[in-house]
């Protein structure tokens, strides 16, 4: 094999809620009385995007610790409601915080449970490298993908979170491999492109919402379509 291992982001990877974030933003927010469709949370969920890049850019971490966490999120779903004109001070962003830290709420994609179990039975080292609360890990119990994963690396119990290099590097000596032997695949060029590639990393952008049609590179917008790019 030209590679040895095979790193992932989780969030917007291999995981999503259930429904979809849209969807059960849009099912939480018009149960509480504001009517809004899911197609107008899907245009304001920029501001999580924005909202994760603003937050590297300024050496903010938010997963560390419960009390970051939820002042991160809470500010986020600030933007989002007010992107939606919708009220900020009626108990919203406490509903939408207390679903979206709810494990009950989340599911692997349907693409990624055969695709995870056909790399690990070709040979690859799994691993994760995620920028995630630490309650990941027992999310990744729930999912029931726990033990497929040899290395795990997780923002919230590490202390260090992504573009920095020291996460990406930790996950290469907990698989004692060297990055020419890694793909690494995730959805954000920012945190899943750029960094591992400069360290020797060969990076896959998954985009799932095909958010990045221009991007130069390896993109898939289906997982099961990973096999294929790491024959190639």
């Amino acid at each position: 094999m030209r590679y040895r291992a095979v790193f992932f982001d989780v969030g917007g990877t291999l995981v999503d809620t259930a429904p979809s974030f849209p969807e059960l933003f849009a099912d939480l927010v018009t149960s509480a009385g504001h009517p809004v469709t899911a197609a107008a949370v899907r245009d304001a969920s920029v501001a999580v995007t924005d909202g994760f890049s603003r937050a590297a850019r300024e050496n903010r971490l938010w997963t560390t610790s419960p009390e970051r966490s939820r002042a991160f999120w809470v500010s986020i779903y600030d933007l989002m409601l007010g992107a939606l004109d919708l009220p900020t001070e009626d108990g919203l962003r406490e509903t939408l915080y207390r679903a979206f830290t709810d494990r009950s709420n989340y599911a692997l994609y349907g693409d990624v449970a055969p695709v995870l179990s056909r790399l690990a039975a070709d040979g690859y080292l799994l691993g994760i490298v995620s920028n995630f609360e630490a309650w990941l890990d027992d999310l990744l119990v729930d999912l029931d993908v726990r033990e497929l994963f040899d290395v795990r690396v997780i923002s919230g119990i590490e202390g260090i979170e992504k573009p920095d290099p020291r996460i990406y590097e930790l996950a290469l000596s907990r698989a004692s491999v060297e990055a020419n032997e890694v793909v690494y695949v995730g959805d954000i060029p920012e945190f899943d492109v750029d960094p591992p590639a400069a360290l020797g990393m060969f990076p896959v952008l998954i985009d799932r919402r095909q958010r990045h049609a221009d991007h130069v590179g390896a993109r898939i917008t289906d997982l099961a379509d990973l096999p294929g790019v790491l024959d190639g």
